[in-house]
């Protein structure tokens, strides 16, 4: 359910007062349960108190399933694809009319498309959101997704649409169904990007999982230009635009969540491909605490970020973290004595309290431009989301030598190769010695599932391969995932960061000054006392954390 629509209705009620919806409102941007959930755990009520209440509002009768096993005959009333489309379950009959309860019982349209696919006279009940789709996977056995995925597939083999994009077509039910579907498996199964892919003799979607692709049941061919058509009327994009790449945004609900998508669409040879990356505030933890920091980097980074002035960088190739790292760091000193402004391309979360400011290259809105706007805001801490050409990197450093701080993203393998990054831009050495405060490397490396996890001796030539020798390891333990159901067979679930950290201190901002190259810089940080990626990399395989060919494959 939306949890506006909630909330609203509480509100209306009385059973809420401003204070306490506004706070409600506050932890669902960082929480992932449902606002219904939160509403207990505040204990302003039951699940069945809130339930009721919309059952009231709603003119409907409120029904507890939990447990209910209905007989055959009545779970025949809706079809299992139609069931979990629809996320709808039958609760009696009468023998004239059809008693359905659904997950999001405020969502009228819902109901409305449940009445015209089943062609029957049906009347609403209301039943606990949880109870619903607990009855769906118990009594549907279809498995995860693909009893609804094989219904709508069906549905579409059936649909013949001319190469003209109309808007009857684009905003068919069963177009939009289709879409939507995809978009809840992937969120399920906790994607980070879909891809949409057109190809000359098939139309491939699949999904990005802990940095491994997945793929989806393919639609029929001929209707990728309507697919990709309503994707991007769902981003604000111009359809009829197909030779130059576009970007554009969708923001919707799904499972009660509310969801960003970043669109990125480009002409290819048989069509447009389409990638939305994910940005689901729920699924990404914006919290230092969480981010698995090796206590040093975690004691040091809090140290730094409440600094007055000096640059913090955190580095790493796309799709290591690094967002994720600033931000939970621009929570941490996000409070009511200080300023904080961010320029973005494109915002990806949007925080409470931050002034964020969306790159706009098309009108001459850049970094550059953008930050020189900032130091006449009077902002305490500035976030800078890449520094991608000198002007920037200069700015930046001005900007930090007069008294703010500032945050920043480099694209480099390493954290020394940051520094060397900035002078080869055409930064002068000096002036990146006096400004770097320090500069942050990470990757993200899979984990091993929680539920398949068993020890096992790794070969003589794998550690070496890692630089260690049996007398090296001594007695530590080695673990790898079998592969489940939980993980997909693969043996990961989930991932997390490993870091190194370069710390800017007298003798490494000597050589700086003295455009000492990256490899000197690294061998004296290692002197100093930095524990490399690869050093954290072996941390967490001997925590049982991650698997040797993770660490390999990313340092």
């Amino acid at each position: 359910m939306t949890p506006g629509a909630v909330i609203d209705l509480l509100k209306l009620r009385g059973y809420l007062s401003d204070a306490q919806a506004e706070e409600l409102e506050d932890q669902l941007k960082t929480s992932s349960k449902d606002i219904v959930q939160l509403t207990v755990d505040y204990g302003l009520m039951t699940r069945e108190q809130v339930f009721g209440i919309i059952a009231e509002d709603l003119g409907a009768q409120y029904i507890d399933i939990k447990g209910f096993s209905p007989p055959p005959e009545l779970v025949a009333a809706i079809p299992s694809g139609t069931a979990r489309l629809y996320q709808a379950v039958p609760v009696s009959h009468d023998g004239s009319a059809l008693t359905v309860a659904l997950a999001d019982p405020l969502n009228a349209q819902i109901g409305e498309d449940l009445r015209f696919a089943l062609g029957k006279e049906i009347v609403f009940c209301v039943a606990d959101t949880k109870q619903v789709l607990d009855f769906i996977e118990r009594v549907y056995t279809a498995g995860e997704g693909a009893g609804a995925m094989d219904d709508i597939l069906s549905q579409l083999k059936t649909v013949a649409f001319s190469d003209e994009d109309s808007d009857s077509e684009v905003n068919s039910a069963p177009i939009v169904r289709y879409i939507d579907l995809v978009l809840e498996q992937a969120m399920r199964e906790q994607a980070s990007d879909i891809h949409f892919e057109p190809f000359e003799d098939d139309f491939k979607i699949r999904y990005r999982v802990d940095g491994a692709l997945y793929e989806m049941a393919p639609p029929p061919l001929h209707l990728s230009n309507t697919i990709i058509s309503r994707i991007k009327v769902m981003s604000n994009l111009n359809i009829a635009e197909r030779r130059i790449p576009q970007d554009g945004r969708i923001v919707m609900s799904l499972a009660g969540r509310d969801v960003d998508f970043r669109v990125s669409t480009l002409p290819t040879t048989f069509g447009e491909s389409v990638v939305l990356r994910v940005l689901d505030r729920a699924s990404v933890s914006l919290d230092l605490d969480n981010l698995s920091l090796p206590t040093p980097i975690y004691d040091y980074i809090e140290e730094t970020i409440v600094k007055p002035n000096g640059i913090f960088i955190v580095t790493g190739p796309t799709g290591a973290g690094k967002t994720t790292t600033l931000y939970a760091c621009l929570r941490r000193i996000n409070t009511i004595d200080s300023k904080l402004l961010t320029a973005e391309d494109p915002v990806e979360y949007d925080v409470e309290g931050i002034m964020q400011i969306p790159v706009n290259e098309g009108i001459g809105l850049t970094f550059s431009r953008i930050l020189r706007a900032f130091l006449r805001q009077d902002p305490d801490r500035i976030l800078v989301g890449e520094m991608r050409d000198v002007e920037t990197a200069q700015i930046a450093i001005q900007a930090s030598l007069t008294g703010h701080l500032v945050f920043s993203t480099l694209h480099t393998n390493d954290a020394p190769g940051g520094v060397t990054r900035l002078v080869d831009m055409g930064c002068e050495p000096f002036l990146v010695a006096a400004s770097l405060e320090g500069i942050l490397g990470q990757r993200l490396l899979r984990t091993i599932c929680e539920e398949c996890r068993q020890p096992y001796e790794p070969s003589v030539a794998l550690l070496g391969e890692l630089g260690l020798s049996p007398e090296d390891i001594g007695d530590k333990k080695f673990f790898t995932g079998g592969g489940c159901d939980n993980c997909g067979n693969s043996g990961y679930r989930g991932r997390q960061g490993i870091f190194e950290l370069l710390d800017i201190s007298e003798p490494i901002a000597e050589l700086i000054t003295e455009r000492a190259p990256t490899v000197v810089l690294r061998q004296k940080a290692i002197e100093l006392g930095m524990s490399t990626l690869r050093d954290d990399g072996l941390r967490n395989i001997y925590n049982g954390k991650t698997t040797i060919e993770e660490v390999l494959k990313y340092t």
